[in-house]
């Protein structure tokens, strides 16, 4: 996005916003100097907050949630009645105004993958209102975002991973776009019926408020159907959003239905005991390092569910097999038989999803590792004695044999020296980088990157590992 378009739109109860650039202070400024304070507003809206939960400065991190002496496990935590997450679903359409209606059409030309916006323009409207009931909550959110599509322009080539950048220039094209059709929505509206007061919106304050959904909403159940089921709504949820992340969390998020009146409770319970001076961390989702920073703004190290993407191309794997040793590949022409069992996997035929990842929990994906087994073979009659899902299976053991195995493995292994080549900088390199100290961007860029190269490193020593078990294998067998 272009730095003329960092520059927040100034809206009500806000003093003016600037984004071209990351936070530059020691820790994320809140909106306002001194916000209302949010766990007595949550407990003067018929909220619950356990007397050990506190506020805290978590260092550069932001803010967070602390209990200040020991909490049993099963105790509540948090409990916020119907009326305290901000949402905009289906209840919120019903008996619409003019503004809304407005909201409600602006939120039906968002894209589904970009479902943060769709709440972002409520968002937005109520921190553009005077009074607004949420202003306690908006207040105590952030002033700026970490996300990338605040990043200055270097710093988005600092990524250095084509899809991570394909989709960070998607959502900042998507923004400036939005921008347009929000403008075209508000002009000649008459006062009462635009939802943001005479103030202008632009890319920036969209997104702002796509950055603050994203990284903070939840998805729930919301209005209960015919069918007994619930329909899925993102909220908003004041104070319960300030527990930070952990794929080891000690608290997880419950809803229940109020006894008093049959609406929806949600609930932050203690998962295990929590010790005095813990954090309050909640799981946000096994979620790979490209969806934390897009969404939250951060980057885990050793995140196990973090993987590379690749796209699975013919030519570039028969330059693999080569480079590895593999004589006579043909994954560029497969044969009838072989070509069918290709498009039983998606990665040929009319519509291919020819997206593969390497790494997380799968080290190689299930439908790559079936491909390469498939086509380094000429045996068509042993591949036909398994199922899909065996020659998808890592744990399958080697279901064509040892030698095909051992072939297939060190292909995927010369893949990953191929992408380790596409990054221009070594992992050494880039810590070098950090020791000099960078801006905060900067450093997210560059902790990104030395996680993906990571991944990449990861998954050849495992393969290399698997190859020398499988040639001890095969010697020892071959001398029985």
């Amino acid at each position: 996005m272009a730095a003329s378009k960092m520059v927040m739109a100034s809206l009500n109860h806000c003093r003016p916003l600037t984004c071209a650039a990351m936070v530059t202070t020691s820790y994320p400024t809140r909106l306002v100097p001194h916000p209302p304070d949010l766990i007595k507003w949550v407990r003067r809206e018929g909220g619950f907050v356990h007397q050990a939960v506190k506020i805290f400065q978590d260092g550069n991190n932001g803010f967070g949630l602390i209990a200040t002496q020991a909490i049993p496990k099963g105790s509540e935590l948090i409990v916020l009645p119907d009326h305290i997450p901000l949402k905009f679903g289906p209840l919120e359409y019903e008996n619409a105004d003019g503004a809304t209606s407005v909201l409600i059409n602006l939120a039906q030309k968002v894209p589904e993958e970009l479902w943060a916006m769709k709440l972002g323009v409520k968002l937005l409207q109520e921190r553009a209102k005077v009074g607004s009931f949420w202003w306690p909550y908006i207040s105590n959110l952030p002033e700026t975002y970490s996300v990338p599509i605040f990043f200055p322009g270097e710093d988005i080539k600092n990524l250095q991973y084509a899809p991570l950048l394909h989709q960070v220039n998607k959502r900042c094209r998507f923004l400036l776009d939005f921008e347009q059709q929000v403008k075209h929505s508000i002009e000649n509206l008459k006062p009462n019926d635009d939802p943001y007061g005479g103030q202008d919106v632009d890319a920036s304050s969209l997104g702002w408020a796509m950055s603050a959904v994203s990284s903070r909403a939840f998805r729930l159940y919301g209005k209960k159907l015919p069918n007994g089921t619930y329909n899925d709504v993102p909220m908003m949820l004041p104070l319960i959003d300030m527990c930070n992340h952990s794929f080891n969390p000690n608290a997880q998020i419950l809803q229940e239905q109020d006894p008093r009146n049959a609406r929806m409770l949600i609930k932050v319970v203690a998962e295990t005991p929590v010790k005095q001076e813990n954090p309050i961390l909640l799981n946000y989702g096994c979620l790979n390092n490209d969806l934390f920073l897009l969404d939250y703004g951060f980057v885990i190290p050793s995140n196990p569910y973090d993987c590379i993407e690749l796209r699975y191309d013919g030519a570039l794997l028969d330059a693999a097999s080569i480079a590895a040793g593999v004589s006579s590949p043909n994954f560029s022409s497969p044969t009838s038989w072989q070509q069918q069992i290709l498009s039983q996997l998606n990665l040929d035929g009319e519509a291919p999803v020819l997206k593969v990842t390497l790494g997380g929990q799968e080290l190689i994906e299930g439908r790559l590792l079936a491909a390469l087994r498939v086509l380094l073979t000429s045996d068509m009659e042993t591949v036909q004695k398994h199922d899909l899902d065996t020659l998808k299976s890592l744990s399958a053991n080697a279901p064509l044999g040892i030698a095909n195995e051992v072939a297939a493995f060190r292909t995927v292994i010369a893949l990953c020296v191929i992408a380790l080549g596409h990054f221009p900088t070594k992992i050494m390199d880039d810590e070098s980088l950090l020791k000099q100290g960078v801006s905060t961007s900067t450093e997210l860029a560059i902790q990104f990157r030395i996680q993906k190269k990571s991944v990449i490193i990861d998954v050849m020593r495992d393969l290399t590992k698997r190859v020398k078990s499988l040639l001890a294998k095969d010697m020892t067998t071959a001398q029985i």
